[in-house]
């Protein structure tokens, strides 16, 4: 059988020569096998930099320039314009000797250049969902001319995807595309982060009678530099910061390194700042000096809050500035800037960042990155922790942690250190179990479904009401909504002029839909806010939402700027720039944390485990969690008494199992437990003043939780959670559906409080032992029910 290698296209052959490289790595030589040997869809997930996308194109373009096709004959779709960007640069020196033409298409991209592909379909077109979304819209006539012997889709990132109605919109996209088109495309996935493979290779082949495949490939651990440090915001000079990193394996072992280079720079730390300043932010100035790196949060405010103030630093150091900052609400030619200096090789540049440099774009060979508090997921963990160490260094991540220091008198939930146990939980769910979030392919997608329903008919002209919803529902995406729901959907669409039945009883688009279908906005599944362009004189810096009257400040772009004008009719804020600092506004960012998280986190709290990448200050406040649980026993039991009718409940649980429980509390046993006042930290703990008393509480949550039958018995009377971009025009009826059975999780719920089901059958023993009782009902291989096991006695 002759080698992968052998296999491709003398011009691929000559570009792996060009490049020096001596060997294919195991996912190119997985890859081909799968591409060249079978006629399936492929998922290829490997760890970042380990060359998936060579891997994907190498036999694609081989396949392509032996058998050339008469349209475009390999098309990717990316999440983000910046990764079309960087790959088109990548693959059109691939192609170029191979005679293939390489295109993009998205709303940076020349009008001329897209005149040309029209002219000419052919080769690989790179296209983000929303511009595709436009192209069946407005070039639906020529999607047969232009993809009619489209044989690959590759989709990029694809775990960026899956939880998402994003992600839904582009397999509506791939499958509306191959029915026009008259073809059946295979599709390559790609993506570094991808915990269950099965379902994702599922949602690749949605709607698809084509099996999928996932290669497998050996690779050795892959090795990790971590650091974890925590500050108290306040606390300046109260803890001298650490300064060593710890070299760990993916696969739990780990090997301690101090690094003398870090220990040299510690002395520098302690006394940076002036007096007032956020040590944590000190530390990161100090440790980035010198060296490329990246500083993630976990918001875009919080992203111009420390750009901004290591600007500060700069100047009070009188040294030159060294930071940039990208995020979404930029400006094209801000986060350009960027992305240039970032590959500039003689540039020792940090730039500040949130999930925008998170993705696979091109940004030079990085050495640190550092991570401000805890990321929401595991994959986002590992996604920034992949930006750095290519070239053969292991990559490199430093976590911040940062939290207001306590009073001395503080009740139980502020002495525990919630975003240090996060942090700890995230890297430890990859380390220890090699988890990550799976993909979320269980939703009721009504906001989806109105967009889809819009676009069929922009597109396609009128349609029957049979024949629209043979077009729609058959969309593997609303697989799960029934033909009732979507007369309900049609019957609301007609109420409200969205779209209107014409003389001969088919349906078009009605007047209030055109003002929709109108904006470019449209394109798009995800939430946006309403946006004002920023701009000083001729430069634009960005976007903001709500922005302040004339006079007031905002910050943007790393800088402080005044108001000069605000421009309520075209949308456009005028300033100058300014000094000094004011927090920075676009708009809200809530995370989405998984139940896996929150279990992992309990198990950190109540062992006595040591995490070799916690440094000093990190091990001294882990140790002071610990020691406040274990003297208020919160180990114990969920409910913890603070004393007067105030209870602490941790439930561990996700963001909305978390919410499902605060919601069955207040709707369903308020009354029985007395409830008095009712206040919540999503989705940490819940603090309740109530009369009854522990097991009162759990008997009531219990039968609450037994007799609730229907999810929509956890809405409120005559609530509409309008929750996804175009909830607003979808019948009150189905978003309370939608929300109730496709976004709250109940299930995870009612099964977390039969497991408290000992404390409510009034066992005295259970009171007593409440682990003992809890940990009967709750799976083995939860995270939560082994450690009960263990701390009941009752594990073998």
């Amino acid at each position: 059988m002759p080698s992968i290698f052998s296999r491709y296209a003398p011009f691929v052959q000559d570009f792996i020569y060009r490049n020096g490289w001596e060997r294919l790595r195991g996912i190119q030589v997985a890859a081909g096998d799968a591409v060249f040997n079978t006629d399936a869809h492929v998922l290829l997930t490997a760890s970042t930099a380990s060359g998936k996308t060579e891997a994907a194109f190498f036999p694609i373009l081989t396949l392509l320039s032996e058998n050339p096709s008469a349209s475009v004959g390999a098309l990717y779709i990316a999440p983000l314009k910046a990764l079309i960007n960087d790959q088109f640069e990548r693959l059109t020196d691939l192609c170029a000797e191979g005679g293939i033409p390489v295109w993009s298409w998205h709303g940076d991209v020349a009008q001329s250049r897209k005149k040309k592909l029209l002219e000419h379909p052919s080769g690989v077109l790179q296209i983000t969902p929303e511009s595709l979304e436009a192209m069946l819209l407005r070039k639906h006539a020529m999607i047969p001319t232009l993809f009619g012997d489209l044989r690959f889709i590759v989709i990029d990132e694809i775990h960026s995807l899956m939880r998402s109605d994003r992600g839904l919109q582009t397999m509506c996209l791939i499958e509306r595309l191959a029915r026009l088109a008259g073809t059946e495309p295979r599709r390559i996935g790609l993506s570094a982060t991808i915990g269950n493979t099965a379902l994702a290779a599922e949602f690749l082949r949605s709607g698809s009678k084509r099996p999928s495949i996932v290669p497998k490939v050996d690779s050795p651990p892959v090795r990790w530099r971590l650091s974890m440090e925590h500050f108290w915001v306040s606390g300046e000079g109260k803890r001298a910061p650490d300064a060593q990193v710890t070299e760990v394996s993916s696969d739990a072992r780990a090997v301690t390194h101090p690094g003398a280079a870090e220990k040299e720079e510690l002395s520098r730390a302690s006394d940076l700042a002036p007096r007032g300043a956020d040590p944590g932010i000190g530390y990161i100035f100090e440790h980035t000096r010198g060296r490329k790196c990246l500083v993630f949060s976990n918001s875009r405010e919080e992203c111009e809050l420390v750009t901004s103030t290591l600007h500060k630093y700069c100047e009070l150091r009188h040294e030159p500035d060294r930071f940039a900052i990208h995020h979404g609400n930029l400006s094209t030619a801000i986060r350009s800037d960027a992305e240039a200096l970032m590959k500039d090789e003689e540039k020792r540049v940090t730039t500040c960042t949130t999930a925008t440099l998170e993705l696979g774009i091109d940004v030079g060979r990085l050495e640190r990155a550092f991570q401000i508090d805890a990321p929401f997921t595991v994959s986002g963990f590992l996604q920034r922790l992949g930006r750095t160490g290519r070239r053969g260094e292991p990559p490199e991540m430093w976590f911040v942690i940062r939290e207001d220091e306590p009073e001395p008198r503080a009740m139980l939930p502020e002495t525990i250190p919630w975003k240090l146990l996060q942090a700890i939980a995230v890297v430890e769910c990859y380390r220890e179990d090699r988890w990550v979030e799976p993909p979320k392919l269980d939703r009721l997608p009504y906001s989806l479904l109105y967009h889809q329903t819009m676009m069929t008919l922009a597109s396609e002209g009128e349609m029957k009401p049979a024949e629209l919803a043979g077009r729609v529902l058959t969309l593997s995406a609303f697989r799960r909504i029934s033909p009732d729901d979507y007369k309900v959907l049609l019957r609301g669409l007609l109420a409200s002029d969205q779209i209107e039945r014409t003389e001969s009883g088919g349906l078009i688009v009605g007047l209030q839909g055109e003002r929709q279908l109108s904006s470019f906005r449209f394109y798009a599944v995800f939430q946006e806010n309403e946006e004002f362009s920023v701009r000083c004189e001729s430069e634009e810096l960005g976007t903001i939402v709500r922005p302040p009257p004339a006079g007031e400040k905002i910050a943007i772009a790393g800088h402080v700027w005044r108001v000069e004008d605000v421009d309520l009719k075209r949308h456009v804020v005028w300033c100058s720039r300014v000094e000094g600092t004011v927090p920075a506004f676009f708009g809200l960012c809530p995370g989405d944390i998984n139940t896996y998280i929150l279990e992992k986190m309990c198990a950190v709290l109540r062992s006595d485990a040591e995490y070799p990448y916690l440094m000093k200050g990190a091990r001294e406040r882990l140790h002071e969690g610990r020691l406040a649980a274990f003297r208020a026993r919160a180990m114990d039991t969920p409910l913890i008494p603070l004393g007067e009718g105030l209870w602490c409940l941790m439930p561990w649980l996700g963001t909305y199992p978390f919410l499902a429980l605060e919601r069955l509390i207040r709707l369903h046993a308020a009354r029985r437990i007395g409830l008095k006042s009712f206040d919540v930290s999503r989705p940490y703990f819940m603090l309740i003043r109530m009369k009854s008393g522990a097991a009162e509480f759990f008997r009531a949550i219990y039968e609450a939780a037994e007799n609730l039958h229907d999810p929509l018995e956890l809405l409120y009377p005559g609530e509409i959670p309008v929750f996804e971009k175009y909830d607003e025009f979808v019948p009150a009826e189905l978003v309370r559906k939608g929300f109730a059975m496709g976004v709250l999780g109940v299930s995870e719920m009612k099964a977390r409080v039969r497991g408290w089901a000992g404390i409510y059958a009034g066992n005295t023993q259970a009171i007593a032992n409440p682990a003992a009782s809890i940990a009967e009902d709750l799976p083995e291989d939860g995270i939560l029910g082994a450690s009960l096991k263990d701390a009941a006695g009752i594990r073998p």
